[in-house]
């Protein structure tokens, strides 16, 4: 049989921004421009059109906040999260090192940060990261998700797929361990396994991301396993 790599990247499916990124309309296609009317000698001279303001991005409004009061949590927390939606992991690592040294073993930074080292190829980093977190936070699932990602994404198999066990012997419940065991078994050729871990993801949480990834997902192999 040949081979198919898993339809989507873990770190794709497991976001770790809690804002989704918005979807841009693509514009509409401009229409034939209309001939101009014969220009009329003007009288007395137009007015300039007023120049419209340019919308003011949130990003860079967190930006000029940070950069007046870097001491806020909060915002940089949120400036965090914006730099990874828009994939500026080297600024996101730099926020969230801030953010956690003003608020030192918050969880939801450790992750982040961990996430952001990860997507800048620190894989070591990004896991010592994970391991303070779930050493704060024993029963915090995402942790040991993303540190399982890591491990495996680094080659170390063995350890990821015992931890995802161990999570999910520990927390029946917990739906991202299933979705990234489904994600190793693709990756490893076990398509039927994987399909079998990504519908528990549906069972335990069908409206999560990770449900709507496994759907597309299993949808893929389930045709590829029928054939022609």
């Amino acid at each position: 049989m040949k081979r198919l790599l898993p339809v989507l990247a873990v770190f794709a499916a497991l976001g770790a921004a809690t804002a989704a990124t918005p979807v841009l309309a693509a514009p509409a296609p401009a229409s034939a421009p209309a001939k101009p009317a014969p220009a009329k000698p003007a009288t007395t001279p137009a007015k300039p059109a007023a120049t419209p303001a340019a919308p003011t991005d949130s990003l860079v409004i967190l930006e000029r906040a940070v950069a007046r009061d870097s001491s806020k949590f909060d915002n940089l927390y949120r400036l965090g999260i914006m730099y990874l939606d828009r994939e500026k992991n080297a600024e996101a690592a730099r926020v969230f090192d801030k953010a956690n040294r003003v608020k030192p073993k918050n969880v939801k930074v450790l992750v982040n940060l961990g996430v952001a080292y990860d997507n800048l190829g620190r894989a070591d980093d990004a896991q010592k990261h994970y391991r303070q977190a779930i050493a704060i936070a024993p029963s915090d699932s995402l942790a040991s998700c993303r540190l399982a990602t890591s491990l495996y994404a680094q080659g170390k198999h063995a350890e990821s797929m015992d931890l995802l066990r161990d999570l999910i012997a520990k927390q029946p419940r917990s739906y991202c361990a299933y979705f990234t065991m489904g994600v190793a078994f693709a990756d490893a050729g076990l398509y039927r396994d994987a399909i079998r871990f990504w519908k528990k993801v549906i069972e335990i949480a069908p409206t999560s991301p990770e449900a709507q990834s496994a759907k597309e997902s299993i949808d893929v192999l389930e045709r590829f396993l029928a054939g022609p």
